[in-house]
């Protein structure tokens, strides 16, 4: 074979396992309860399966920021990461008791749009995740101290958002209720 010849047939084989690898990942993630966040595969016979008739309470503290102004927080999504899991397993919605409370790096996500464009020049790109969490009965907190911490007014906070005293308050007040903590 001529170098020609050799490279074209690298190329076609290039394409045809990137065409291949493209067509097996169709289907492979998906966000079936909180639509277009928290990508899950489901894995109906892996072990630790939730149960059904259980109801589960977990706060989650989110605690870091994203990785740019105009993504999602990573915490925030794996929230609806976990609903699509426990929804997926069969577990009914309303048996989810899911508080998320961002503090630290986190608490830019409980901006509204206004305040969000005028500290990051981009749309608060959290909110429309909030809004379907919320939608699903999860309530989107945010530490008050952080938000002082931050040189933010109350008034800023989207309204979608509930206000807490702060995030050790809530964590700890919610773990004395039975939920379970999970650091995000």
């Amino acid at each position: 074979m001529n170098k020609r010849t050799m490279f074209l047939a690298a190329a076609l084989s290039l394409s045809a396992l990137t065409c291949h690898a493209q067509s097996s990942t169709e289907g492979f993630w998906t966000t079936p309860t909180i639509a277009g966040y928290g990508k899950m595969h489901a894995l109906p016979k892996a072990a630790y399966q939730p149960q059904a008739e259980k109801q589960y309470k977990i706060v989650f503290a989110l605690t870091q920021g994203a990785k740019t102004p105009s993504a999602v927080n990573p915490g925030l999504d794996h929230v609806a990461r976990t609903v699509n899991l426990y929804v997926a397993s069969g577990v009914p919605i309303d048996h989810l008791k899911f508080v998320a409370v961002a503090y630290g790096a986190a608490t830019p996500l409980a901006l509204n749009d206004t305040q969000y464009r005028a500290k990051f020049g981009v749309a608060n790109p959290n909110l429309p995740l909030i809004a379907a969490l919320k939608a699903h009965g999860i309530d989107v907190s945010v530490c008050g101290q952080a938000v002082a911490e931050h040189h933010f007014k109350y008034d800023w906070l989207d309204k979608q958002v509930t206000l807490a005293l702060s995030g050790l308050t809530t964590v700890t007040t919610l773990e004395s209720g039975g939920y379970v903590l999970m650091p995000l």
